[in-house]
């Protein structure tokens, strides 16, 4: 059994506004499953696949108040390009963000909410829009080793500071563990879902994974299908229904 990073998920005090603002950001689609939280996903696109980790904006009135532990990097082809998109986003906008980063070649934004992302320096990619998904960790070979074997994503890359996986497909964004000395604080505002293949059973994924080292997570709830689990930092994320 395996499990597939299908989508994040982002705490939101209008969902359907930051939404509008992430939609134009990278130029996909919105709908709604229904009141509180908006979805995102490519044109044309068929939901699950590799080739994009989708966008998921839910209604919370939680204030922003730390750093997330979670972001996205996203991608350009040239300098012009960088430039072109820094100065649409914040049309859109986005604001710059200083999280201590220095003098880099990439451009640390907020969205409207504060949430932090990274406008990347050029780089060959072809991973759409979206570059990578980044979170903060204090072990990256660790948390490697774990979101490894919690999913069919390929490792390629590992080291004490950093570790790279994607998809066994080859396509889409990687997701990128780094290493950073800030501790977590609350629950996440931004987070990982997963989604096991179709056939899967669902009660025996989530055990597999509390074997590799998750934790269940009781929110108090029994009307929700999806479970949820932290990774062996604290990270939330939320186990889907095969599909």
């Amino acid at each position: 059994m395996a499990t597939r990073l299908v989508q994040i998920t982002m705490k939101a005090r209008d969902d359907s506004a930051l939404g509008g603002f992430w939609a134009q950001a990278l130029g996909w689609d919105v709908s709604s499953e229904e009141p509180g939280v908006t979805n995102l996903e490519p044109p044309g696109f068929v939901y699950p696949d590799p080739v994009a980790v989708c966008i998921d904006l839910v209604v919370s009135p939680e204030p922003k108040t730390v750093k997330n532990r979670v972001h996205v990097d996203l991608a350009t082809t040239s300098a012009a390009h960088q430039a072109e998109l820094v100065t649409r986003l914040k049309d859109l906008g986005a604001t710059p963000a200083d999280i201590g980063q220095g003098d880099v070649p990439w451009t640390v934004l907020a969205d409207p909410e504060g949430n932090e992302f990274c406008v990347l320096d050029p780089l060959p990619r072809d991973t759409g829009p979206i570059a990578r998904v980044v979170v903060d960790c204090a072990d990256p070979r660790a948390m490697a080793r774990f979101w490894s074997q919690a999913t069919d994503w390929t490792l390629h890359e590992v080291t004490d500071d950093v570790a790279v996986l994607r998809s066994a497909a080859g396509v889409g964004p990687y997701l990128r563990f780094r290493r950073t000395p800030d501790a977590k604080t609350g629950w996440n505002r931004v987070h990982l879902d997963v989604r096991p293949y179709p056939g899967d059973d669902h009660a025996a994924e989530a055990a597999r994974l509390r074997a590799l080292g998750a934790t269940a997570v009781d929110l108090g709830r029994s009307d929700i299908r999806w479970k949820v689990l932290a990774d062996p930092e604290g990270n939330e994320f939320c186990l889907l229904t095969p599909g």
